[in-house]
């Protein structure tokens, strides 16, 4: 592990430092919260490659991929940059039976616990209380030939039938486990560790419905379906865009490098430098939107693209990198309440403006460059953030970088990014959408005493706490905002609609 103890000195004893900058006439505001390996021996672990998770406590939770001492953690972390390790997986010093290397972010599930996923010897499934109680729930290649799959390379969504969804790289019934380049599954497993594989890739000679899903996590969109990309296969070798029902009825949407040549309209999306790459997300408009990682009108390599496509699988290109600013842009977007989509660009160097950038793209394809990783020495602000960005409902954005930070250049750091005027409270429903009599719960911030908690209207039963209520879905309720009044009048609305089927 390289050290450097010139610049290190300097910053052993702040726990975070904050750097203002002016961008293309955004003032943002830009705090690196924690930098890793600040404990003996990195026993809080180094190199995060996934994005965060807010918890019902307020708090931010998270993995990174370990260190001398250790085989990944998962931590959670207060936005004011105390760190707490829940878990520490001890990988081949026990023969793996936990698991090692956590990939991909956490999920929030409807119980409280966080679900997740490792991808050494195999891979298994997860899942940890807010506590740190941790528990084992699935061991991939667990059938012959490894027909479960093999290898998970992304985090898993809970959907709306309260089982949780994710993507191997490997395996399936179609390829041999040590096949390259992989195959893939998807599958299906209960919050209680029952386990379905529902679709295996390359079910058709040539791939043509796309292949090796490797870094992006699944979604479920507002028709209840899942909603994925594959970095490969494709009717034109360079990836795909498809959609899946929970009973594993499959659909692809779109193939990549339609236009032949260099791939003007993007190619290879959902693919991570360390695991957590591009997955899509659905807009306000219902439509879909994702990233891939070359191709453009710009430039191959150095490109990417930032792509709309709608349910039925018509893509717009909104926006090509390799222009202004140099892709690619796998780790992802995320549309924030003020309509408006927010991502990362890992870069190619440890040096600015290569080192990565958080953007801000409007829905007509205007980007700006919000911030450039690395202005200072030895990058102490983090470089490579390999993961998008998350809101949390006080509106601020939080991420990781996988390199940099106060202790070492490839350690990795959690920060945050406040925009200039800042983005007001919000809630937001886990999960977004339920009929009625479910149970929801509702993440937001000094929620305690709130005097009412509506459905598009409709009032609810709830019960609050300070940071989270739990509230049933009315009869009658249908598809619209929720709404919470808090004991000071303010009203509070969620970030999407919460849709009852």
């Amino acid at each position: 592990m390289l050290k450097i103890s010139a610049w290190k000195v300097g910053f052993v004893l702040c726990v975070f430092c904050l750097i203002t900058t002016l961008v293309a006439s955004a003032q943002v505001t830009f705090t690196t919260i924690y930098s890793f390996c600040s404990q003996t021996n990195c026993t809080d672990g180094e190199g995060p490659a996934a994005g965060l998770v807010q918890g019902r406590d307020g708090d931010l939770y998270g993995t990174n991929s370990g260190s001398p001492t250790n085989a990944g953690v998962i931590f959670k972390l207060t936005t004011s940059g105390a760190l707490t390790t829940l878990f520490s997986f001890c990988g081949h010093s026990c023969g793996y039976q936990n698991g090692a290397d956590p990939i991909g972010a956490l999920v929030l599930a409807t119980n409280g616990e966080f679900y997740g996923v490792t991808q050494e010897d195999s891979g298994t499934v997860f899942k940890i209380t807010p506590g740190g109680s941790f528990a084992g729930l699935y061991s991939f290649c667990a059938e012959t030939d490894c027909t479960d799959g093999k290898d998970p390379g992304a985090g898993l969504v809970q959907a709306t039938n309260g089982n949780l969804y994710g993507t191997t790289e490997w395996g399936g019934v179609n390829c041999s486990e040590a096949e390259p380049p992989g195959c893939g599954t998807i599958f299906e497993i209960t919050p209680g560790g029952a386990f379905t594989t529902l679709y295996s890739f390359c079910a058709q000679s040539g791939c043509p419905e796309g292949n090796y899903p490797q870094a992006a996590s699944l979604i479920q969109g507002t028709d209840g379906d899942l909603y994925g990309v594959a970095p490969y296969g494709g009717a034109y070798g360079a990836g795909t865009v498809f959609k899946m029902t929970l009973n594993g009825t499959f659909t692809t949407l779109y193939s990549f490098c339609s236009g032949g040549g260099t791939c003007v309209d993007g190619a290879v999306p959902g693919y991570g430098y360390g695991g957590t790459g591009a997955g899509l997300v659905q807009g306000s408009d219902g439509n879909f939107y994702g990233t891939t990682s070359v191709g453009g009108t710009c430039s191959f390599y150095d490109g990417g693209t930032i792509f709309r496509i709608t349910p039925e699988g018509k893509l717009a290109t909104l926006y090509s990198f390799g222009c202004e600013t140099v892709g690619p842009a796998n780790p992802g977007l995320i549309q924030a309440t003020d309509g408006n989509f927010y991502g990362t660009t890992v870069g190619i160097d440890n040096y600015s403006p290569n080192a990565g950038t958080i953007f801000k793209l409007t829905p007509s394809g205007t980007l700006t460059t919000l911030y450039f990783f690395c202005p200072q020495p030895n990058c102490t602000d983090g470089w490579g953030p390999r993961a998008g960005l998350f809101q949390a409902t006080d509106g601020t954005f939080y991420g990781t970088t996988a390199s940099g930070g106060s202790n070492g250049l490839f350690d990795g750091t959690v920060f945050s990014l406040a925009l200039s005027p800042p983005l007001g409270p919000f809630v937001e429903a886990i999960p977004t959408s339920g009929k009625a009599g479910m149970k929801v719960t509702i993440l937001g911030n000094n929620l305690t005493g709130s005097t009412s908690v509506t459905f598009n209207g409709l009032a609810a039963s709830f019960t609050a706490h300070s940071t989270y209520i739990t509230a049933t879905v009315p009869s009658s309720a249908t598809t619209g905002y929720v709404q919470v009044t808090t004991a000071s009048g303010t009203v509070l609305t969620s970030n999407v609609k919460f849709r009852v089927p």
